[in-house]
């Protein structure tokens, strides 16, 4: 059974349970531009504090032992740490050049932790994450030209070829085109994705993850959750979901919505809440927990995970949830 296969099986029989923040975590560590820039790129003409991805060729082990927290916190897929590892992100910091690298560096380090630690009644899974870029192909950054764009379609596609490719070539299981708000962007990565596979003769299961912005529940660029569902079911998905902006109580309708519609398995992983007037988050994971619970008892979710503020005790009590519950039935599937 190849390691795909070997996913869908898993995913029938029990809740699949993703990682927490990259982000936060990073935060921990509190590290400076030195740190960032570390010695591979001391004397780089531009400031790189903030640029998390970069860490992965230049504070390797503090990734590796994000991944490895996340794993032993109970996780059965890991993201990369390539959320802004494409060249229109990367070129706020002059980096566009190093794209390919940073995400292979970043799919390998995810790689050896999940290797290290998988077993045979345990098998541990890469996510590809690819995040939405900074640039709107749906939406014109300038409020007196409504009808300029940042970017095109045919750009986007181009610079979600280069992450896509790279990504399979550091040894990812899935990709995951994540964060969507405008799904323009995303039908440009999925259409990079398809491309890739032909190119390369290779297919991995894709999940889609879609952010909805606010409490008027929709994404950016204007659509309900069963719009953005409708958008992209076209596309042969291991799941679709939603993640990002809003904490767990706020987001279980949506997810609800995806749930009773969607042919795929569905994904939720919501913040550690709202964030407080510092931009923190404060929820603890007892009380995300809690709220985790009425998508486990409504049957609503096959794949659960944390997005910004959540860490590996926020990862392990919702582990330790989910595995008392079945998960979620998809009538018709692609699975």
């Amino acid at each position: 059974m190849n390691r795909s296969d070997q996913l869908y099986d898993i995913a029938r029989k029990r809740i699949l349970v993703l990682d927490g923040a990259m982000g936060t975590m990073i935060q921990r560590h509190k590290l400076s531009e030195e740190d960032f820039r570390g010695n591979q790129f001391a004397d780089w003409n531009q400031p790189l504090q903030g640029n998390n991805d970069l860490l992965s060729i230049t504070q390797p082990d503090i990734i590796r032992d994000i991944h490895r927290a996340y794993f032993e916190a109970g996780a059965d897929l890991v993201e990369t740490n390539t959320f802004n590892s494409n060249r229109i992100s990367q070129a706020d910091y002059g980096l566009e050049e190093e794209v390919r690298n940073i995400n292979i560096a970043s799919a390998k380090l995810a790689r050896e932790v999940a290797d290290e630690l998988s077993t045979p009644e345990r098998p541990l899974f890469v996510v590809g994450s690819i995040g939405p870029t900074n640039r709107t192909a749906s939406l014109s950054p300038d409020v007196n030209n409504p009808g300029f764009r940042a970017i095109t379609f045919d750009e986007l596609v181009e610079n979600y070829t280069e992450q896509v490719d790279a990504l399979l070539e550091g040894g990812v299981d899935l990709l995951m085109v994540e964060t969507v708000f405008d799904t323009l962007n995303a039908k440009a990565a999925l259409f990079a994705i398809q491309d890739v596979f032909a190119e390369r003769g290779v297919e991995v299961p894709i999940m889609v993850s879609g952010t909805i912005t606010d409490a008027s529940g929709r994404t950016l660029s204007g659509q309900t959750a069963e719009a953005f569902l409708i958008s992209l079911e076209h596309i042969p998905l291991f799941s679709i979901g939603l993640n990002c902006a809003l904490g767990a109580e706020q987001l279980r309708p949506y997810v609800q919505t995806l749930s009773e519609k969607a042919e795929f398995l569905v994904s939720a992983h919501p913040n550690a809440g709202l964030p407080n007037a510092f931009g923190e988050y404060d929820e603890t994971p007892e009380k995300m927990g809690a709220q985790i619970v009425e998508f486990l008892e409504r049957g609503a979710v096959n794949i659960i995970g944390g997005c910004c503020g959540t860490t590996p005790e926020h990862i392990s009590e919702i582990a330790r949830l989910a595995a008392k519950y079945e998960p979620r039935s998809v009538v018709k599937s692609h699975v």
